[in-house]
């Protein structure tokens, strides 16, 4: 038997405050690595959040519409999923070149995004800004003290 379909515009707002919350940060994390000509950019790092923010949000509310005493459903499981499933994606990223490491940094920041969509869906905004903000820092100001340090050794 399926469960009901939810055809109430009362979440409306709110969920689409998560997903496009979600989709925004994910947007902006890619811009970072589009900017870089990274394989993974605006739009990969867009649908990963959004993906993961859909999801948790499914998760939650099936939690409350199957089992309303939450006696029974895991939501965590579906955590542990998402980042099993960005852990796969990052993984096929990465590239061991003639005993160079490559995309390291850009499967870390996949990570990362479907991380920060999982938040999203679960409506955990000072998380998501928090998060933002530093991936954001470590990818921008970070990077650029690699650079002159490696100038620095040169």
């Amino acid at each position: 038997m399926l469960n009901e379909s939810l055809l109430t515009f009362e979440i409306l707002p709110e969920a689409a405050l998560r997903l496009g919350v979600a989709t925004g940060v994910g947007m902006l994390l890619g811009f970072e690595r589009e900017t870089d000509n990274h394989p993974a950019g605006v739009r990969t790092h867009a649908v990963i959040a959004l993906s993961a923010a859909l999801v948790m949000l499914t998760a939650i509310l099936l939690t409350g519409q199957l089992d309303p005493q939450g006696q029974r459903m895991d939501v965590l499981r579906v955590i542990e999923g998402m980042a099993t499933a960005a852990g796969i994606i990052g993984a096929g990223l990465i590239v061991f070149k003639q005993g160079n490491i490559r995309n390291l940094t850009t499967a870390a920041h996949i990570w990362l995004t479907a991380t920060i969509g999982i938040a999203c869906g679960a409506g955990q905004y000072v998380l998501v800004g928090l998060a933002a903000a530093l991936g954001l820092f470590v990818m921008l100001v970070v990077k650029r003290l690699e650079k002159s340090a490696t100038h620095l050794r040169d």
